[in-house]
Order: structure tokens, then sequence, then C-alpha cells
């Protein structure tokens, strides 16, 4: 499935939202590719998914964050359109090479 994850993460306890911004942002780059600060695309199977939903659910504050998770079809996925610098790769179409 293809997902676009969001999230928001309340700074207003400078060191604890920090520390839970840094860990739900590491655990979406674990599994996705970020194309805004705090926008990830991704494609997981079902497994992966839930893995990093409950890695994600244990990481916000659910009374000062907030998290938001599009499930994208395969047929809306080709109509994404991108303005601008900055070019998210394609995790589908495009090879990465290690």
């Amino acid at each position: 499935m293809f997902l676009l994850i969001t999230y928001d993460v309340s700074m207003t306890d400078e060191k604890a939202g920090a520390r839970r911004l840094r860990r739900v942002a590491k655990a979406c780059t674990s599994y996705g590719t970020r194309v805004q600060k705090s926008v990830f695309e991704m494609q997981l199977g079902q497994t992966e998914w839930v893995a990093l939903r409950a890695r994600l659910l244990d990481e916000i504050d659910p009374a000062r964050d907030s998290l938001r998770v599009y499930f994208i079809d395969q047929t809306s996925k080709t109509r994404i359109e991108h303005f601008g610098a900055g070019r998210p790769a394609n995790l589908v179409e495009d090879t990465l090479a290690l």
C-alpha cells in the first residue's frame, strides 16, 4: 500500500517535544521518503504498516501531537504532481543504488 504520513508534534514543552519529533521522524525515515519537513511517502506491506503504526502511536503524545495517514490507491498515486525544487524520489519507479 502507498501511504502519505503527516505529523505535527507540539513543541510547547521543548525538550520532550523535540525528543518526540526526532523519534517520529526517525520512524518515518526508516520506512519512507521525506517529501516535506513533516510529510513522508512510503510503500509498505501490511506487516510493515502494523509495525510502523504501533511505533508512531508509542512515540506521539495524543493530547498534544497529531498524526494523519492517507492511504493512496494505485491510480491516485500516478496523478501526484510536484512543483518547485526538491523533487523527492519515487519509491516505486526510481532505482535506488546502494
